[in-house]
């Protein structure tokens, strides 16, 4: 494990070339978030791609042949992120998006906006439901975006556009899935760098469910296969080839849709939770054929069964939709806990989804870079499973933090 405090790109002109495994990092997005000043978009569009390419230059060069990133991004700028690595020399791979409950919405109200303008002093007609109690004084969760109390339109033209505002609650994330250029094909890149290749099989998604079924005439076949250790054979069908996979205990493939519950799912899930509106109104796809039959035997006719509301946490062993996808269990962005005390970075990333995504893509013992370390989340995650990490934070209050937790992270137990 190696630590770094300063600029990613100073730092990492000082690193050896093809040194590096994999990439897993968060880096800024260019929307000024909170006012940070590290998230300013450097001028503009062209501005900020010139100078993410530029880091993304640097990360290719450190990388082995065939190695892979993963560049977290938000959907809002996500094609900047994605065009900066593609003109840095990296090939766009895939993207994994995110899903998850706790966005609040920054949408800024036009009614409102309207009545402003005109010089309009709106009346009161109630409080805001998402306002609490704070010692007496009535709060908002964040001000900036709710009022304390509901007002009423005050001129014509703000009561035509009430209702009205000006952005969607986010409720998902990108990751950008870049791969180095390989030296040749797959199987030699893999052979010489150990990098190229994606952990499928680490990565499946847990399920008891019976992922295939052959028909009598080839079961031998596929047992034949099995006892053989033969996978992935040629002449197997498809469906042959997920009876031997789910033979072996692996789970579904993994997937580009990742879910995390809402934090207060239990043994249902919330109301805003992205799994359960997934799963709402759906147990079994296709539909169970039922045979109906008379009192005397004689066949009736065929029904189906109904779809039923499903909202249970436990997808393991379950046919509902959202088991198709790798879900998370803990809380929306990240728990109280898994934050640990004085942490203060603004975007710290949920330790079980930065396992999840750094075995997706480096080799068993390999290192991982995170350029823009921010609070450790990532090399908190890699420290966990037995990887190498070497990060760089240029913030001196965050690189303290993040030393902190990367120390404290081989105490913590499994997450994932």
């Amino acid at each position: 494990m190696t630590l770094h405090n300063g600029d990613c790109l100073e730092v990492m002109a000082t690193l050896e070339s093809e040194s590096i495994d994999s990439i897993v990092t968060d880096p800024p997005a260019g929307i000024a978030f909170m006012g940070k000043e590290w998230d300013k978009d450097k001028g503009g569009r062209d501005g900020w791609i010139e100078w993410m390419a530029s880091v993304m230059s640097e990360c290719l060069r450190l990388l082995k042949p065939g190695g892979h990133s993963l560049v977290w991004a938000l959907p809002r700028t996500s094609h900047w992120t994605a065009t900066a690595c593609e003109n840095a020399g990296f090939e766009i791979r895939d993207v994994i998006h995110h899903l998850f409950g706790s966005g609040f919405p920054k949408s800024r109200d036009v009614s409102k906006a309207i009545d402003r303008e005109a010089g309009a002093e709106r009346e009161v007609i109630g409080t805001n439901p998402n306002a609490r109690d704070g010692g007496g004084k009535v709060q908002v969760i964040t001000k900036s975006i709710e009022a304390d109390v509901i007002t009423a339109p005050a001129t014509p033209e703000a009561v035509q556009w009430e209702g009205w505002g000006t952005a969607l609650k986010p409720a998902t994330e990108h990751y950008i899935l870049c791969r180095k250029p390989l030296i040749g094909t797959v199987a030699a890149n893999v052979l010489e760098h150990g990098t190229g290749g994606l952990n499928i099989d680490a990565s499946r998604i847990e399920t008891t469910e019976d992922l295939g079924r052959v028909s009598p005439g080839i079961a031998s076949i596929v047992r034949k296969g099995l006892e053989e250790g033969i996978r992935n054979v040629d002449n197997y069908s498809t469906q042959d080839k997920r009876l031997i996979d789910n033979s072996k205990g692996l789970g579904r493939f993994p997937s580009n849709l990742l879910i995390t519950h809402s934090a207060e799912c239990g043994e249902s899930c919330a109301p805003d939770c992205p799994a359960g509106e997934i799963d709402k109104g759906q147990v079994y796809s296709p539909p169970r054929a039922e045979h109906e039959m008379t009192t005397s035997g004689d066949y009736k006719g065929t029904v189906y069964r109904k779809y039923e509301p499903y909202t249970a946490i436990s997808r393991a062993s379950t046919n509902v939709p959202s088991s198709y996808f790798k879900t998370f269990r803990y809380h929306p962005k990240i728990s109280a806990n898994d934050r640990e005390d004085k942490n203060t970075h603004p975007t710290v990333k949920p330790t079980d989804l930065m396992r999840y995504l750094i075995t997706l893509i480096t080799p068993p013992k390999g290192t991982v870079l995170d350029p823009f370390m921010g609070s450790g989340s990532t090399g908190k995650a890699a420290i966990i499973d037995g990887f190498n990490f070497v990060g760089i934070e240029q913030d001196p209050g965050y690189f303290k933090i993040a030393e902190s937790r990367i120390h404290n992270a081989g105490k913590q137990p499994g997450l994932f």
